[in-house]
């Protein structure tokens, strides 16, 4: 990086620096946090249990976000003063200049951080992957997208827990539910909700054809404590059956899991990973709570596509990203025009690309 790179890129973080300042508002959210602060020093504040989580959550995720922005601005003017006294070309400029690039990349990914705003944003999230029509080929591909959402989860340092998998009869997944922790894991993964298309040379084809496959993709928020949900037993049906364990591995030899239905709404969920039948028993009613209170949300506000968007059929014309295999390599977002040309990178759970173009774009019709 030549002298007139580095001021250059210098300028332009420092561009970046107050772009982040006014979206961000720090004297505007420093204000809510003595807010919410006050009312967490109040005697009676624990009285009403899930106000007060609601309140503690809100301000530490304020004050997180403040502290984080003031890290960066001090590592931002530190880097600053230590480039005016640096002699260009010594080890200590090429240390800086690399500290240089690796702080814009924490700018990068702190913007798509402010984004993250809305209800829900900051919470864990539960993955549905669902093939299409198609049979092997479309569950294969959901096998696929499996892993790339795994593969993704762990580049996030975010937790995967495996709540019900559903395997094919020759290969891939039926079905397959997850809980993803982690820090704004449903805000980030929310850009993800919708069908998937998959084109390739079909392995499962021994003329080699071209094959075009889909799978949908649901995202949730897990909702604990932020909706009123009554739910009465008399409303559920539970089925307790043998698990068939994960693509036959680890198979359990106990009824142990699990499926709920919820009479008045249909809504079924099923989890089968934990020996347990208990823990199982408590995971499907988390989900079925969130998706209990997905409903109550849409009632209430009215905002559906906000929370789960238009339900489309799994087929053409439907698909919100296409992973092109053969004749040629891509990856596109139909919502955002973003594409990567890099089949294999994406496959591998690097979606950041994707995601913050729809973070960017704020809501996309889908």
């Amino acid at each position: 990086m030549e002298t007139y790179d580095v001021n250059k890129f210098i300028s332009n973080m420092n561009e970046s620096i107050e772009d982040l300042k006014k979206a961000l508002n720090p004297q505007k959210l420093e204000s809510q946090y003595r807010e919410l602060n006050d009312l967490m020093q109040q005697p009676n504040f624990w009285s009403d249990t899930n106000q007060a989580k609601k309140i503690t959550k809100q301000a530490t995720e304020i004050r997180q976000k403040l502290d984080e922005f003031s890290d960066l601005e001090k590592q931002h003017k530190n880097l600053v003063d230590w480039f005016e006294i640096s002699e260009e070309g010594t080890e200590e400029w090429d240390v800086l200049e690399t500290d240089l690039e690796t702080l814009q990349k924490k700018l990068k990914a702190f913007e798509i951080k402010t984004l993250l705003n809305e209800p829900y944003d900051a919470n864990n999230t539960i993955i549905e992957l669902h093939p299409g029509a198609g049979g092997t080929e479309s569950q294969d591909w959901c096998d696929m997208l499996y892993r790339m959402y795994t593969r993704y989860a762990q580049k996030k340092n975010f937790k995967v827990e495996l709540l019900d998998y559903q395997a094919g009869e020759e290969a891939g997944i039926k079905s397959v539910t997850l809980l993803i922790k982690g820090a704004y894991a449903y805000g980030y993964l929310k850009a993800e909700r919708g069908v998937h298309r998959l084109v390739r040379i079909s392995p499962f084809d021994s003329n080699a054809r071209r094959h075009t496959s889909f799978a949908s993709v649901d995202v949730l928020p897990e909702i604990i404590d932020e909706v009123d949900v009554e739910i009465k037993d008399e409303d559920l049906k539970i089925d307790v059956y043998r698990s068939g364990g994960a693509g036959g591995q680890s198979v359990n030899t106990t009824d142990s899991a699990v499926r709920i239905t919820h009479l008045p709404t249909n809504i079924v969920v099923t989890c089968q990973n934990e020996r347990s039948q208990l823990k199982n028993k408590e995971a499907a009613m988390s989900v079925l709570k969130s998706k209990l209170a997905q409903e109550e949300i849409k009632k209430q506000e009215a905002i559906l596509k906000d929370i789960k968007g238009e339900q489309k059929d799994i087929a053409w014309g439907s698909q919100i990203r296409s992973y092109v295999f053969h004749p040629y390599q891509m990856v596109k977002d139909h919502r955002t025009n973003y594409e990567v040309g890099n089949v294999d990178l994406v496959m591998d759970g690097e979606l950041d690309g994707f995601i913050n173009a729809y973070l960017k774009a704020g809501d996309t019709d889908e």
